[in-house]
């Protein structure tokens, strides 16, 4: 048996501060990256083309740092848990390795993979590296079980130590050697497609360059910068208040022990209690981050359905119109309306702007949360099941939260958070031209809405508000 390890790339894409790279190193000097095109993802009808090709260019970005170590990443197309394992065996490897994930798809998938490289005597390591705690990790005091609740969640997470990055590979290691890299090429692999290869076209600019080296140019900019004015700008959606790593996050081309430790240098370096604050309330959105994937892992019948009882039932109105309407932006509604063609055009949409518009979806226009899931899915660049559903969740008031119904007002959001309307100007150029206060109070008058081309308010927000109430008080009395 040769000294070949495996490491098979999922949502890590990146070569430094890697746990699993750095596990795969210190096994063997040669040391192999596989990443799999998996069609039981790439085939779902929740794929977004912007996020096929960021995925894409990540790729690209990590062939070329595997090629400047002198080893190589190589890629195949099918179901991982036939072609892993076929592959391994004709190589010979002493190991695969990879990174475990919360997603129950992806813990069902590495489970068959495991089944498969153990029937031809291959071992297997996975190590937990696109989190700070584990799942396992953080639970509660008392009953020693998950957390269902963020604040005391935060509260145990943040006083753990964390890690410092990993420096994955002390010395480099080798690739295949000619006859190997024969031997891959008759077992499956092949040259890495384009994202219009696999049917996604995206032919706007993508919001953050592709690949590590990218992100880490984001990550140094965030905090030289923003990181500093983080809690009072980041609601803001007319600012460039937020890091804008998410993307870089959801495919791990940077690791959060990297972004932790940008954070902690900030903190020691600040000077006033203002600055300390500002970074404290990022590394709480950090944390958010893994309170979602901790709930998902736990709780994974999350995916499939609402946490609470009283919208397990709930009589949604799901009127395919006003659903529509939400889609296009064209709700009459300018905050939403500004989000959601911010989403269309550019495959992202502000956090404050996410909660407005999902909260609209649900309250509003009672309409499924389940439906705006799977839309943002269809179009994020950033789009991670955990993170997505703990967010409609949220707004939905069907997930775990302490204040279960949460209902925002669009025109209150917009006074206080775009009162000047820039963000709005920006998405729907057709009402550029109006007063400022007619724009963000909404009580744009039908004249100036019909020389605009611009529809008038699909729903009613304060007759709705009272419908929704009403329904889920007859849901919370039922069940």
């Amino acid at each position: 048996m040769s000294d070949l390890i495996l490491f098979w790339h999922r949502r890590d894409l990146r070569i430094s501060d890697n746990k699993g790279l750095a596990t795969a190193r210190e096994k063997s000097s040669q040391v192999v990256g596989i990443f799999c095109l998996d069609p039981n993802i790439l085939e779902k009808d929740d794929v977004a083309p912007a996020r096929v090709t960021y995925m894409i260019g990540c790729l690209q970005e990590l062939q070329k740092q595997y090629q400047k170590i002198g080893s190589q990443l190589l890629i195949l197309q099918g179901e991982p848990s036939q072609a892993i394992p076929k592959l391994a065996k004709a190589l010979e490897a002493k190991a695969v390795v990879w990174n475990s994930d919360v997603e129950p798809y992806a813990q069902n998938r590495d489970r068959q993979v495991l089944e498969g490289l153990e029937a031809e005597n291959i071992a297997v390591e996975t190590c937990w590296d696109q989190l700070l705690h584990s799942p396992e990790e953080i639970r509660t005091k008392s009953g020693n079980e998950p957390y269902k609740v963020y604040t005391p969640y935060w509260r145990s997470w943040s006083q753990k130590p964390k890690e410092k990055p990993i420096n994955t590979f002390p010395k480099n290691p080798t690739g295949l050697t000619e006859k190997q890299l024969k031997i891959a090429k008759e077992n499956g692999i092949i040259d890495l497609p384009t994202a219009q290869d696999l049917g996604f076209v995206w032919e706007n600019e993508l919001i953050l360059e592709p690949g590590e080296d990218a992100a880490k140019n984001r990550l140094e900019e965030f905090c030289d910068r923003a990181l500093l004015e983080y809690d009072e700008q980041r609601n803001f959606p007319g600012n460039d208040g937020t890091s804008q790593l998410s993307a870089a996050l959801k495919f791990g081309v940077i690791g959060i022990r990297t972004v932790w430790e940008k954070t902690v240098e900030a903190m020691e370096n600040s000077r006033s209690d203002e600055a300390r604050n500002n970074i404290k309330a990022w590394q709480q959105e950090l944390a958010w981050r893994e309170f979602y994937q901790q709930a998902m892992y736990h709780f994974p019948e999350l995916e499939k359905g609402p946490y609470r009882d009283p919208f397990k039932d709930f009589p949604w109105r799901n009127n395919e119109d006003h659903f529509h309407a939400w889609c296009e932006g064209k709700t009459g509604y300018p905050i939403v309306d500004a989000a959601m063609r911010q989403l269309n055009e550019i495959g992202w949409m502000h956090n404050r702007c996410r909660m407005i518009v999902a909260n609209f979806l649900t309250k509003d226009l009672m309409i499924n949360w389940q439906w705006g899931e799977k839309y943002f899915m269809q179009k994020l660049i950033d789009g991670d099941l955990s993170a997505n559903n703990g967010g409609w969740q949220w707004s939905a008031s069907s997930g775990m939260d302490p204040k279960p119904l949460r209902i925002f007002n669009p025109t209150t959001q917009t006074q206080k958070y775009d009162p000047e309307g820039e963000y709005i100007r920006q998405w729907v150029p057709e009402l550029s031209s109006l007063d400022t206060e007619d724009l963000v109070t909404g009580k744009i008058s039908s004249k100036d809405r019909e020389a605009c081309d611009y529809p008038e308010p699909i729903v009613d927000h304060k007759q709705q508000q009272k419908q929704f109430k009403s329904l889920y008080q007859d849901q919370k009395q039922a069940s």
